[in-house]
């Protein structure tokens, strides 16, 4: 999105940890942990999908590391409160098949070694894939993410809070949330419209449900100067939200990418982060760009800033860098790029070691979004890097 004098609308939404889609995503990272926690080098490509009564598990993994695969994923669904039949899906007696590989040789021999090192001699990481990674950040939030996202993962967060704390009991696992945010002159002025759908015990009626959630989710999480009497406010629209998880909707692994980033306020390379190792630069990239787009605007040296980076496989350095600032730079683009390229080294083994990714931090980063989870110690959130940013801006 760019700064416009025109009145418009953008949405976002997000959805809770026991989401079908989301429950896979954690199952992927947990496994991804799980490996790391043994042998910081391993491999992990891991996709999951999960239906009534079943857990898939499949994917290459290199890996030193001695896992039990299925348990990872019954501590995972237990923990996100599948513990019983009456959610529709049970950890303890749900089937967990395990169909893994290694890591192709072929792709393996690009990471091992890039195309730069084994020209020249040395040694050096090659990116695990080709193709674009974004970052961004803007100064809508305090930290440094869109308002609709933001706002759309704080009702999430929230839900799974009084579901698991027991202050409404009768909540269950699955649920979504959608914030509309009105803008004006490119600034967020209002609320427009929030959809909350959360899945429940039959017990509670569609009343109750409603009038709970408006007093202790919508109220206490949407800021009252954003809401009016004109806001439109849909909880559980369709009337029932009984049947959840991946016995209402199959699940699988990385179908929630725009969750994951910036709500589709900006662009998605297409690849997913979930249960890939940092090697996979659609992961660790992304990590880098939002990590250095939000730097550059809590430095002050735009607003907005919108950063895409692109690789070749088994090649370290990128075959591109844009920086945009969406017309909100204090300096022009062309030198907010060559700042880029001066203060951060994009090679892919440089990246895993800015960030320090070899360790077990991944299901941490699931829900909820991966960006602007201040609260969770995430490396690519860091401000450590906006004094040297400024310094740099100052001799260009």
């Amino acid at each position: 999105m760019t700064q416009t004098d025109r009145k418009y609308t953008f949405t976002s939404e997000s959805v809770t940890e026991g989401h079908p889609d989301k429950l896979c995503d954690q199952i992927a990272d947990a496994i991804l942990d799980a490996h790391l926690r043994q042998d910081p080098d391993a491999r992990v490509a891991c996709e999951v999908c999960a239906t009534t009564g079943l857990v898939v598990i499949l994917g290459e993994i290199s890996s030193k590391a001695q896992v039990d695969h299925a348990q990872v994923a019954r501590e995972v669904i237990a923990d996100i409160g599948y513990r019983d039949g009456a959610c529709g899906f049970d950890a303890k007696t749900c089937a967990v098949m395990v169909a893994l590989d290694k890591q192709s040789p072929d792709i393996a021999m690009g990471v091992d070694q890039a195309v730069e090192a084994r020209e020249r001699g040395g040694k050096d990481t090659g990116a695990g894939d080709q193709g674009m990674m974004f970052g961004f950040a803007c100064d809508e939030t305090a930290e440094a993410m869109p308002l609709a996202i933001s706002l759309a993962h704080r009702l999430t967060k929230r839900l799974t809070w009084l579901r698991k704390s027991g202050e409404l009991p009768y909540l269950k696992p699955d649920g979504k949330a959608q914030v509309s945010v009105e803008y004006e002159n490119g600034v967020p002025s209002r609320v427009s419209a929030v959809v909350v759908s959360t899945q429940h015990g039959e017990e509670a009626s569609q009343a109750r449900i409603r009038q709970e959630l408006m007093e202790r989710l919508i109220r206490p999480t949407i800021p009252a100067e954003l809401l009016d009497e004109n806001t439109r406010i849909y909880i559980n629209p369709t009337g029932r939200f009984v049947i959840g998880g991946p016995e209402g909707d199959a699940g699988v692994t990385g179908r929630k990418i725009i969750v994951d980033s910036y709500g589709g306020y900006a662009p998605h390379g297409g690849g997913a982060f979930s249960g890939k190792d940092p090697t996979k630069v659609d992961r660790s990239a992304c990590y880098m760009m939002r990590y250095i787009a939000k730097n550059l605007v809590k430095a002050g040296l735009c607003r907005r800033c919108l950063l895409e980076v692109a690789y070749a496989i088994g090649v370290a350095q990128p075959v591109s860098v844009l920086v945009d600032s969406q017309g909100t730079g204090v300096l022009p683009d062309d030198k907010l790029e060559a700042l880029v390229r001066r203060a951060f080294d994009l090679r892919p083994a440089a990246i895993i070691e800015k960030l320090d990714l070899k360790r077990p931090i991944y299901r941490a980063s699931t829900n909820y979004g991966h960006f602007g989870r201040e609260d969770a110690g995430l490396p690519w959130e860091r401000l450590d890097a906006v004094d040297r940013l400024r310094e740099l801006a100052s001799q260009l």
